[in-house]
């Protein structure tokens, strides 16, 4: 799924995340580690949101370097503490990422119904508290035809309904479209609810299979 080559991002001349070489699999990846390992640093980098050196190549034949609009194509991507602008409604959102990511038609329907949105979905965001931002936010994540989920801390400042519905959109997702996901988070994965899950490990400034 991605294959990552001498990837290392500094803050401040201070490496703070340094991987040689690492493919990880196809299928839902678990990228736990405690707080300050560099597990958000890492999905943004991997989302091309922060520049970093080295190169990272989706399905073998996609680099971030080499191809990156092709490659944010085909990339999503949920903050863990979303920021939309105050003015813009939810619709208005949905509507501007369906467009830059080709969504099908009409197809945040079923991602608002489960999610229960309805009744705010189409009030400026600005209003939403922030359980509902970040509904929003990994409701965007969905939209389109990604090859690559990226979900960083998914299960905070939501309720566990919400975290049900999370999963279960996860595992249709990866069955039925056979996306990838990367889900970075401190707290635990209920394997229960989302199976098949392999757990990469943060930590001394690296990443790697548990």
């Amino acid at each position: 799924m991605l294959k990552i080559t001498n990837l290392k991002k500094s803050y401040n001349n201070d490496i703070v995340l340094q991987i040689k070489d690492l493919t990880i699999e196809p299928g839902i990846n678990w990228v736990r580690g405690s707080n300050g390992t560099g597990k958000s640093t890492f999905l943004k980098s991997a989302a091309g949101v922060v520049a970093f050196e080295g190169d990272i190549e989706l399905n073998t034949r996609t680099s971030i370097k080499k191809q990156s609009v092709a490659y944010r194509k085909l990339v999503n991507f949920a903050e863990a503490e979303p920021i939309f602008p105050d003015f813009l409604t939810g619709t208005e959102l949905i509507r501007l990422f369906a467009t830059a990511k080709d969504a099908p038609k009409k197809q945040e329907e079923y991602f608002i119904e489960t999610m229960k949105m309805e009744s705010y979905v189409s009030d400026p965001v600005g209003t939403f508290s922030s359980g509902m931002l970040k509904k929003l936010s990994l409701l965007l994540a969905f939209i389109g035809n990604p090859s690559l989920i990226l979900l960083d801390e998914p299960l905070i400042t939501i309720d566990t309904e919400s975290i049900k519905t999370l999963y279960s959109w996860i595992t249709e997702q990866s069955i039925h479209q056979g996306t990838g996901f990367l889900l970075s988070s401190h707290q635990v994965v209920e394997s229960q609810l989302l199976p098949a899950v392999k757990e990469l490990l943060v930590e001394h400034q690296t990443l790697k299979y548990v």
